[in-house]
């Protein structure tokens, strides 16, 4: 009966006594500091510090899923930055635009090696073992550096830091401009809208327009060309009628000639009769002359021919 009597008694004295080591070590733990990060945040005021010594830079997003997954190896990597004898930094390119442009940051996340002021690209996987080797084995002497302008302490380079600081402002800007943004209300978008679309259709019928006047032009001036051709072949064949004329009335008078010719001539006279008498054998056998209408006939054939070929011409 007692040892069921002191159970609950027991119990009670132990919840008590863990809830009393709870409450002393809850507040111990609450005060314990967070844990310490080795890396060097840069910024546009130290970033100087890069320039003596040896370093290596971390550029990243805290959007960038890529930069995240190499945290820890960055962090891990810094833990042993004493031993290899190197300091770690990193830059948030969203808080420091200036120093993304200074060392021309273009993809995410980017890692740069630095010697006393003299700067190279990493471009190997961001993984602990593998930069750990960069730095024992001084693979960084293999690559080659930024010299010149292209030297993130150059007089280029800090103007495209300030153009990256500007364009960073200008950004910040839009997005304040977007949050008080009001768009207009909905009929007066409507309308809108329609106006738009009422110019388009008139510019459309104008060009319209314009395209049909340009066809009627041309249809105009392809029946002027066809009429301007048609009368110079009447023209051309009237022409032709005229020559055709004057040919025949050429040919005319000189059958005309030769008819008055034959008719000059006259019948046979009294001494072609005595010689007739004489010479009565050379009468019977040769041929008495006449006329002969031969030459007429020709010229008849030819104009007929010029004619037939001026109908040819004509067709």
């Amino acid at each position: 009966m007692a040892g069921g009597r002191c159970g609950p008694q027991l119990t009670a004295l132990l919840a008590a006594w863990v809830a009393a080591v709870a409450a002393t070590a809850g507040p111990e733990q609450a005060a314990l500091p967070a844990e310490q990060s080795w890396v060097q945040p840069m910024t546009a005021s130290n970033w100087t510090l890069v320039m003596e010594g040896e370093w290596m830079l971390k550029f990243y997003a805290p959007w960038c899923p890529s930069c995240q997954q190499t945290d820890s190896e960055w962090e891990t990597f810094a833990k042993n930055g004493e031993m290899l004898q190197i300091s770690v930094g990193k830059v948030d390119v969203i808080q420091e635009p200036g120093l993304s442009g200074r060392f021309f940051v273009t993809t995410l996340p980017a890692f740069f090696h630095a010697k006393d002021g003299i700067f190279r690209r990493y471009r190997g996987p961001g993984i602990f073992e593998d930069l750990q080797n960069y730095i024992l084995e001084k693979k960084w002497q293999s690559v080659e550096p930024l010299t010149g302008w292209k030297s993130p302490a150059s007089l280029t380079m800090s103007g495209m830091a300030g153009l990256f600081s500007i364009s960073g402002k200008i950004w910040v800007l839009v997005v304040i401009s977007e949050c008080f943004y009001v768009p207009l209300p909905r009929h007066l978008s409507e309308r809108s809208e329609q106006n738009g679309r009422s110019e388009e259709a008139h510019r459309a019928e104008q060009l319209q327009d314009a395209e049909e006047e340009k066809d009627d032009s041309n249809e105009e001036e392809n029946k002027d060309s066809l009429v301007d051709d048609e009368e110079e072949k009447e023209d051309l064949g009237d022409e032709d009628e005229a020559e055709e004329e004057e040919e025949e009335d050429n040919l005319a008078a000189g059958v005309d000639e030769e008819r008055s010719e034959a008719n000059d001539q006259g019948p046979p006279g009294e001494d072609s009769v005595t010689r007739e008498e004489v010479e009565p054998e050379e009468a019977e056998e040769g041929v008495s002359e006449k006329p002969c209408p031969a030459d007429t006939e020709v010229v008849e054939d030819s104009l007929r021919q010029r004619k037939s070929q001026h109908a040819d011409k004509g067709l």
